[in-house]
C-alpha cells in the first residue's frame, strides 16, 4: 500500500469521525461536558485530517498544479479555521496571545493564498471558475477580518464566543464539502455530475452563512445600551 493510498482511507475514515462529531457537538448543549468532549474529538479529527492531507495534495499537483493549488489553498483555511476555534477557547482570557505569531501567519497565508486562488479562477483555469472566486473571498475576507481584530483588544468580552463560532461554521463548511464530494456520490451514485459539484461546493457556503445569522442572534445578542439620565421618562 502506497503512502498516498494510505493517506487516502485515513483521510475518509477521520472524516467520517469528523462528519459524526460535529453534529454530536452542535446539537449537544453549549459547555456541557458532551459537546466539549465530542468538540475536542472533531478538532483531533480536523487535525489528523489536514496532516493526511499533504501527501494528497502534493501528489495532485504533481498530475495537475491548479488543482493541488486549490487543495492546497483549502489546506490553508482549513486550518486556520480549526486552529481559531481551539485557541479562542484555550486563550479566552488572553487577547495578546490568541492574536500573536501564529494568528498572523495564518492571516498572510490567508490573504496571499486567496488572491492566488481569485487570479486562477478569473485569467487562469477554463473549469470551476465560480467556485475558484467564491472560495477566494473566504481567504481575502478572512485575512482582513483578522487584521482588524488584531489591530486593538476588543472591548467585548465574549470575542472568544464570536471567533469560535466563526471558526466552526467553518470548520461545517470543510467537514460537509469533504462528505459531499467524497461520501455522497458513494452513497447515492445517481447525483454524480455537474449538479452535486456546484451543491457540494456551493451549498456549505450558504447554509453557513444563514447558520451564522442564527448563531449570532442567539448566542451573541446585541446588547442595549445603557438608558441615558437625558433619555429617561420622568412621570
Amino acid at each position: 500500500m502506497t503512502l498516498q493510498t494510505l493517506s487516502y482511507f485515513v483521510h475518509v475514515g477521520l472524516g467520517t469521525l469528523a462528519l459524526a462529531t460535529f453534529w454530536t457537538s452542535g446539537l449537544s448543549r453549549k459547555g456541557s461536558p458532551l459537546h466539549r468532549a465530542s468538540g475536542k474529538l472533531y478538532l483531533l479529527s480536523m487535525t489528523g485530517l489536514l496532516l493526511a492531507a499533504i501527501p494528497l495534495t502534493a501528489a495532485l499537483a504533481a498530475r495537475n498544479p491548479v488543482a493541488g493549488g486549490f487543495l492546497a489553498y483549502l489546506v490553508i483555511i482549513t486550518t486556520t479555521s480549526v486552529w481559531t476555534s481551539w485557541r479562542a477557547v484555550k486563550d479566552k482570557r488572553d487577547w495578546a496571545r490568541f492574536t500573536g505569531p501564529v494568528y498572523r501567519a495564518l492571516m498572510l497565508a490567508n490573504l496571499v493564498s486567496g488572491l492566488a486562488i481569485a487570479y486562477v479562477g478569473l485569467f487562469i483555469t477554463n473549469q470551476m471558475q465560480v467556485i475558484f472566486v467564491a472560495f477566494s473571498s473566504i481567504g481575502i475576507i478572512g485575512a482582513v477580518n483578522m487584521w482588524r481584530f488584531s489591530r486593538r483588544e476588543p472591548d467585548d468580552a465574549r470575542w472568544p464566543l464570536r471567533q469560535h463560532l466563526a471558526a466552526m461554521l467553518g470548520n461545517g463548511i470543510a467537514t460537509h464539502i469533504a462528505f459531499l464530494q467524497i461520501g455522497l456520490p458513494k452513497l447515492l451514485p445517481f447525483l454524480a455530475g455537474s449538479s452535486l459539484l456546484n451543491l457540494a461546493w456551493l451549498a456549505p457556503l450558504v447554509v453557513a452563512s444563514l447558520a451564522g445569522v442564527y448563531l449570532t442572534r442567539k448566542y451573541l445578542p446585541k446588547r442595549q445600551a445603557a438608558a441615558s439620565p437625558g433619555n429617561a421618562v420622568t412621570g
